[in-house]
C-alpha cells in the first residue's frame, strides 16, 4: 500500500470512529522531535549481551518500549564509518548517495580524498583542525584541509526532507566525535558539531555559520574536557561481575603509549598531546558528545513547538574501544555498560525536555563489528591477517608487469576495499583497461585470503555473478569514484594495519558480523514488539519520512517499514 493511501486509510477510520458513540479517538499530533542515534560500531546482538547488567532508562527502555527489528542488516559491501551514516541518513545505497568508503582516490585531484572535507569551508577554529602528528584515524590523516562539509553526498538526506517541508523552520543538528557521524546525519540543511582532538572543543565550518552562536562560544570556553584532566578510565562495577573479568590484558590489544591495556586507563594531563585522544578511546567521548547534544537540545529549544525538530547523536566510543580492545574485552564490556548509562542519561533529558511520547526514537549502528582475530583463535577458529601490499611483488603480480610492459607498480595503490591501478601508463601504453583490470583481479582472486576480486568494468556492464557478495559489491559501487577492483576477503579475514597503527579488530567487509546492527523505533505512539524479517537500513529515512507525511529523500531505495508506520499514524 502506498503512503497516501495508508494515509487515507488513517484518516478515514479515525473519521468513522468519530461517528461511533461509544469510541473516544484522540487525533496523534506528529512528534515534536525526531531522535536518531547511531552507536559507531555497535553490532546488532550488542545491545541485550549485557543487559542484565544494565540500570533501567537506556537500552532496557528501548527493548522494552520500543519496535526491534531483530534482522537489520546493511546492503552494501564497504562497512565503514561514512558509508553506513550516509546510508543511514539518506535511505539510499553507496552506488548512488556516493559515499562508496572513508576515502577514495580523485582522478582530477590525483591523490585520496577525505570523505567530507572541503576546503571551500574552513573551520572557524582556526586551532581545531587534524594534527597529523597525533592523529590515529588514517581517513583523517589522508585530508588535506581541515575544511568540512557534505558537499560529496550526492543526494539529499531525511533531514533535509524535514527542512524543504517545514520551509526551512525545523531545527536540523548532528552532533558526534567523528565530524562524519555528525554532517552525514545533518545533512546538507542542518547544522553540524564534532569534537576536536586538537583542541578539545566541539567544532564547525564555514558552511554552517559565519561565527559560532554565543553559547557554542560559552560551551567551549568552559573547558567541557577539564573534568577529566588527571582522571582515568575505571571499570564501572565490581570486575567480578563482568565476563572477561580475567582477561583484561590480552596480547592482541593495542597498547597505545600512555593508555595501555589494562584498567584504569589514565588520560593524563589536559596538555599532554594525546589528551583529547586518549579521551575519545573511552567512554569520556561519548559523555562529552552526550553533554554537547543536551547544550544543543536547551540552547536552540528544539521540540518547543508545533514544527518537528531533528537531532542526530552518534555516538563513536564503541568503534573506538572496538578497534583498540576488540569487542569481545573488558574496555568493550565496560563500555557498552556506560554507554547504557549515557544513552540513559540522554532518554531521560529528553523526557523532562520535550516528552519522550512526543518524541519518535530510532537506533541503528553505522556497521557492525568483526571479532579480533587473535580472540578468535583462542575459540578454535583458523583465522589469519592479511597484507595486502605486498601483493605487487609476488610472482604472479611480477609475471603481468612482464607482460603489460610495466616498469614500475602495478597496483598503484591499495587503500581497502579498492585495488587502485597506473590509468595514465595504461593509457600511454595503449593498453585496454578492462583487460588489465580483469588480469589483476584473477590473479589477485587467488591471493591467500581473498574471496572475489570484482573490476569495475565488470560491475558497470553488468556481468557479475548474481549472488549476495556480488550484489553487495554492485550497491557500493559509484562509477565515479571506486576503484578499478573491488577486493572481498575471506570471512574472519582482516587487515588489522590502519596506515602504521596495529589495531586490535576491524570492520568493512560485507559479511554479516559486519552488516548486522541493531534497529529500534520508540517513544512517540510506539508499543513494544518484535520483527524477525529481514529489513535493511535504507528502510529507516523512508519510514521516518513516511511518519511525517512528507517525500522520501531523492535516492532513497528503502521500504516504508509498516509496523512503525501502522503505530505512528
Amino acid at each position: 500500500m502506498s503512503v497516501q493511501n495508508r494515509t487515507k486509510l488513517c484518516l478515514l477510520s479515525s473519521a468513522v470512529a468519530l461517528l461511533l458513540p461509544s469510541v473516544t479517538v484522540q487525533a496523534a499530533d506528529k512528534p515534536k522531535l525526531i531522535l536518531q542515534i547511531t552507536v559507531d560500531q555497535l553490532r546488532g546482538d550488542m545491545p541485550a549481551v549485557y543487559l542484565d547488567k544494565m540500570g533501567e532508562g537506556g537500552f532496557k527502555y528501548l527493548l522494552n518500549e520500543g519496535v526491534i527489528y531483530k534482522d537489520a542488516h546493511h546492503n552494501h559491501a564497504n562497512t565503514e564509518t561514512i558509508v553506513g551514516h550516509a546510508t543511514l541518513a539518506t535511505g539510499a545505497l553507496p552506488a548512488v548517495h556516493g559515499m562508496i568508503g572513508n576515502v577514495w582516490f580523485d582522478d582530477k585531484l590525483q591523490r585520496l580524498v577525505y570523505n567530507v572535507e572541503d576546503s571551500s569551508y574552513p573551520l572557524l577554529s582556526a586551532n581545531a583542525g587534524v594534527d597529523q602528528k597525533t592523529e590515529l584515524d588514517p581517513t583523517q590523516r589522508t585530508a588535506k584541509s581541515s575544511g568540512r562539509s557534505p558537499s560529496n553526498m550526492l543526494v539529499s538526506t531525511f533531514s533535509d526532507e524535514l527542512m524543504i517541508a517545514s520551509n526551512g523552520k525545523a531545527k536540523v543538528f548532528g552532533v558526534s566525535v567523528k565530524d562524519r557521524g555528525a554532517i552525514s546525519m545533518a545533512g546538507h540543511m542542518g547544522k553540524a558539531f564534532w569534537f576536536s582532538k586538537k583542541s578539545g572543543e566541539f567544532v564547525t565550518s564555514s558552511y554552517y555559520y559565519d561565527k559560532y552562536p554565543q553559547w557554542v562560544s560559552q560551551w567551549n570556553a568552559a573547558q567541557p574536557t577539564k573534568k577529566y584532566h588527571q582522571a582515568s578510565w575505571q571499570l564501572s562495577q565490581p570486575q567480578k561481575n563482568y565476563v572477561f573479568a580475567a582477561q583484561d590484558e590480552q596480547a592482541w590489544e593495542t597498547n597505545f603509549p600512555g593508555f595501555g591495556r589494562t584498567f584504569p586507563h589514565q588520560y593524563g594531563d589536559i596538555n599532554h598531546d594525546y589528551f583529547n585522544t586518549f579521551l575519545t578511546l573511552s567512554p569520556a567521548g561519548d559523555e562529552l558528545t552526550l553533554d554537547f547534544a543536551k547544550a544543543v537540545v536547551n540552547n536552540e529549544q528544539l521540540g518547543q513547538d508545533d514544527i518537528t525538530d531533528y537531532l542526530s547523536v552518534s555516538f563513536s566510543s564503541t568503534d573506538y574501544v572496538g578497534h583498540m580492545f576488540g569487542p569481545s574485552s573488558l574496555e568493550a564490556e565496560d563500555n557498552m555498560l556506560r554507554l547504557d548509562r549515557t544513552i540513559a542519561n540522554l532518554l531521560t533529558f529528553i523526557d523532562k525536555k520535550v516528552g519522550l511520547n512526543n518524541t519518535l526514537i530510532v537506533l541503528s549502528a553505522d556497521h557492525g563489528a568483526a571479532e579480533a582475530p587473535a580472540y578468535l583463535s583462542t575459540l578454535g577458529m583458523k583465522t589469519q591477517v592479511v597484507a595486502p601490499k605486498t601483493w605487487d611483488k609476488k610472482p604472479a603480480m611480477q609475471a603481468l608487469k612482464r607482460q603489460f610492459g610495466f616498469d614500475s607498480a602495478l597496483i598503484k595503490s591499495y587503500f581497502h576495499p579498492y585495488i587502485y591501478l597506473d590509468r595514465d601508463l595504461i593509457a600511454r601504453r595503449k593498453l585496454s583497461l578492462a583487460q588489465v583490470q580483469k588480469a589483476v583481479a584473477n590473479e589477485v582472486a587467488k591471493f591467500d585470503g581473498v574471496a572475489i576480486a570484482v573490476t569495475s568494468t565488470d560491475l558497470e556492464s553488468g556481468q557479475i555473478p548474481q549472488d549476495y557478495l556480488h550484489t553487495l559489491v554492485a550497491n557500493n559501487h559509484n562509477s565515479i569514484r571506486s576503484g578499478d577492483i573491488y577486493i572481498v576477503l575471506e570471512a574472519h579475514r582482516f587487515v588489522a594495519d590502519m596506515e602504521g597503527l596495529t589495531v586490535a579488530a576491524t570492520h568493512g567487509s560485507p559479511w554479516g558480523y559486519d552488516t548486522f546492527v541493531p534497529l529500534i523505533f520508540a517513544g512517540f505512539n510506539i508499543v513494544n514488539d518484535t520483527v524477525y524479517d529481514r529489513v535493511s537500513t535504507t528502510d529507516i529515512a523512508v519510514t521516518l519520512s513516511a511518519t511525517l507525511g512528507i517525500k522520501a529523500p531523492s535516492g532513497a531505495q528503502g521500504k516504508i517499514l509498516n509496523k512503525v508506520l501502522n503505530q505512528t499514524m
